[in-house]
């Protein structure tokens, strides 16, 4: 890449020595999160005493850094009109009721009809925080999971969430149906995920994946499966899916990591994002939101006789729609 002229320029104290060089511009540069810094040191953006250099270089004192940050590329991704069900917004954040079978973010083979076609319609303008113009994904749900995402609108709001995510303080809790009596009545699911060897479609338990932890706990056990609330401490890929799998207890309807004849007829992973606890990133505000399981799923859960998952559903229920500004 072609450095061209620095738009910031830093010469390291005495008290910044030892410092990695992503620390230390996380901290000078606060309006970009420490992934993009990583990703503009590798690409050559960022040169320390004129020379590219890594993300975990320790700094020396008196050593000239040199940022030349590009502007955000332009998301090559048509808006389109789409029907979202949004449970919240105000000039910060959008929260919203993700429906089963939609996309998030284009890739190859989904370059239409994603969560994002529909948001770019929605909004002026979404957060760049991550090198690409609007974009607003601070999290992701997979294609048949349904339930709450919260997006960005700035980049105040997406760095502020992004830390909520990584420091574990935003809350996402989900409603499962698992094949299998679950018999203890709850637990964590502490197994690295990563790649799996076999598979490189398909994520796995393996010792030396990142860290994954997921709680879960008991609502109800019916006939032959198990309903589950399940609340993720961290945010893998296919986090829950695989977790549960690797117990014995996949998720029913899983076309991936679940059984090739299912008892009930599914239209994807009986998997619902139904909790969402988040701090305002302006204004500091606690926030909890909850959605419903899609009718077809509320309709198995009544037909399993789930009452205890139901009687909880129906009790902390809110109409967030009243917080709407």
């Amino acid at each position: 890449m072609t450095f061209t002229k620095p738009d910031h320029e830093f010469i390291v104290a005495a008290g910044d020595a030892g410092l990695r060089a992503d620390a230390f511009l996380a901290k000078a540069l606060p309006e970009l999160s420490r992934t993009r810094i990583q990703t503009l040191l590798k690409q050559g953006s960022i040169r320390i005493n004129q020379l590219p250099s890594k993300p975990s270089v320790k700094l020396e004192e008196g050593d000239q850094i040199q940022c030349s940050i590009p502007e955000p590329e332009t998301l090559q991704v048509k808006a389109e009109s789409m029907e979202l069900d949004c449970v919240y917004e105000d000039g910060d954040i959008l929260v919203i009721n993700k429906a089963q079978g939609v996309v998030v973010h284009p890739a190859i083979g989904n370059r239409e009809g994603t969560l994002v076609s529909g948001l770019l319609h929605h909004c002026e303008d979404l957060s760049g925080i991550n090198g690409v113009m609007r974009p607003g994904i601070v999290h992701r749900l997979d294609k048949d999971t349904s339930g709450l995402l919260v997006v960005a609108k700035n980049d105040l709001a997406h760095q502020s969430l992004a830390a909520q995510i990584q420091d574990r303080s935003m809350k996402r809790e989900y409603i499962a149906l698992v094949h299998g009596i679950v018999g203890e009545p709850a637990g964590i699911v502490d197994v690295p995920i990563g790649r799996d060897p076999k598979d490189r479609q398909r994520m796995a338990g393996v010792g030396d994946g990142k860290p994954a932890v997921t709680h879960y706990r008991v609502l109800d056990r019916v006939e032959q499966q198990t309903v589950l609330l399940c609340r993720l401490e961290t945010g893998r890929t296919h986090q829950i899916r695989v977790h549960m799998a690797y117990l014995g207890y996949p998720v029913v309807g899983d076309p991936k990591y679940g059984r090739r004849k299912e008892a009930l007829a599914w239209p994807g992973q009986a998997l619902h994002a139904w909790h969402l606890h988040l701090r305002h990133p302006r204004s500091g505000e606690d926030m909890d939101f909850y959605a419903p399981p899609p009718p077809f799923f509320l309709k198995v859960l009544t037909d399993l006789g789930a009452e205890n998952t139901l009687k909880l559903l129906k009790s902390q229920q809110k109409d967030s729609a009243s917080l709407n500004k």
